[in-house]
């Protein structure tokens, strides 16, 4: 299992977050950095991978807007594929 934290040390930009997905996960060359890449990526990944998310943290580097469609986006796919669970 893959264990996965987010947190303002980690994810300090969102170039930084996507970064982190890309080499924590293998994600391939053609992942597109962006919440919607991510989805497609996530859905379909068949290792099981747990995110720990510290909100408040990644709210004061992220934005607000941005956490919170980041985490509607990893519950979304924790509903779709069996192998994502979201702490």
């Amino acid at each position: 299992m893959i264990s996965l934290r987010l947190d303002a040390s980690n994810a300090s930009t969102r170039s930084a977050l996507h970064d982190l997905f890309q080499q924590a996960l293998s994600l391939p060359e053609w992942y597109g950095r962006n919440l919607d890449a991510l989805h497609d990526c996530l859905t379909s990944l068949n290792e099981d991978v747990c995110i720990t998310v510290a909100k408040d943290e990644l709210i004061g580097t992220l934005g607000e807007r941005y956490v919170f469609q980041l985490l509607r986006l990893l519950r979304d796919c924790a509903a779709e594929n069996s192998h994502i669970t979201v702490g």
